[in-house]
């Protein structure tokens, strides 16, 4: 097994390899364009350690790997587009870049490009890849629309939430490990547990994501701080933060998210107030470690040996210590 930093490097290598120098132009320069804006690449790197988790080695899922690196970033250009979002991993959005007809076009032909990859496996192996990128695809565009929905309701419950951000987050994250893990031909106990890891490790991550939008550092978050409460977002934090508050303080915070005023910075900063006194945000921390240890007991399904299930320990705790 290799270190993260190790399959990070292959599979950008790989992504390198594959750039598209193509015309139009204006169709695939914005699509090499976020795909070298960097980020974790958490879940291709997840494709490739699976992979090599069930004996098999890393090449034989690097297709599989771009196919889910590909659809996460069309999924964050359409995204952006939606959120009218500025930046995006400290750099400018595709649609403030070129526009927005550019960034819903070339949002399209990634989606396209992704399916793609899958002729590159033969027979079984194509039959579960595709039929388990449809199913999540399909998870994705419902968790965003569940996201959408919830910005003009005002009896959103946190189970709602919590199952909105494992269609449009935590999916992905275990449809990466699985996918390694059809490559490699592990048994399906073995497929159903490392997924099951995957998406729980994937709320934990989207919590921790929700957490980090408000009190994480501008200098090393990439995206606008406080950019959930601008676009009154019915997080976990904020949801929390209305079941723990007294009633006159609920009413104010329902209150400061129902207006946009035209410089947030003081909104921010009281919303955030308001999420430490209640005990909102502890109760977000809270939540995230419960949910990187219900992953951790997926773990236990999985015949790995246990220095391979360390592994993923590892990388399950070094996620949620991080400030991107």
């Amino acid at each position: 097994m290799l270190s993260v930093l190790e399959y990070s490097s292959l599979f950008i290598d790989y992504l390198n390899q594959r750039s598209l120098d193509k015309e139009p132009k204006n169709l695939y320069e914005p699509i090499n364009y976020i795909l070298d804006l960097g980020g974790k690449r958490l879940r291709p790197v997840l494709t490739l350690m699976a992979t090599e988790l069930f004996e098999q080695p890393y090449h034989k899922a690097l297709d599989a790997a771009l196919a889910i690196e590909i659809f996460h970033n069309f999924s964050l250009v359409h995204d952006d587009i939606m959120d009218d979002a500025p930046l995006r991993r400290g750099q400018q959005t595709v649609h403030e870049k070129w526009d927005i007809n550019t960034g819903i076009l070339s949002g399209d032909a990634m989606l396209i490009l992704a399916y793609q990859l899958f002729e590159n496996y033969d027979g079984p192996i194509f039959k579960e890849l595709a039929k388990l990128f449809s199913k999540t695809a399909i998870e994705v565009c419902e968790g965003q629309q569940y996201d959408v929905d919830f910005e003009t309701r005002d009896d959103v419950t946190i189970p709602e939430y919590l199952m909105m951000i494992e269609y449009k987050t935590a999916v992905l994250v275990g449809a990466a490990l699985k996918m390694g893990a059809i490559v490699a031909g592990a048994s399906k106990e073995c497929q159903e547990a490392i997924y099951n890891y995957g998406r729980d490790l994937g709320i934990a991550f989207q919590l921790q994501d929700d957490y980090l939008d408000a009190f994480g550092d501008p200098e090393t978050f990439g995206k606008q701080v406080g950019g959930d409460i601008i676009e009154n977002k019915k997080t976990f934090l904020y949801l929390t933060a209305l079941q723990k508050s007294a009633k006159d303080e609920a009413r104010q915070l329902e209150h400061l998210f129902s207006i946009t005023p035209i410089d947030p910075s003081d909104k921010i900063e009281t919303v955030k107030q308001q999420f430490i006194d209640s005990g909102a945000a502890k109760a977000t921390q809270e939540e995230m470690e419960t949910y990187t240890q219900r992953a951790f007991q997926s773990l236990e399904l999985v015949a790995i040996s246990e220095d391979k299930k360390q592994l993923l320990r590892d990388f399950g705790m070094n996620l949620m210590k991080r400030t991107m």
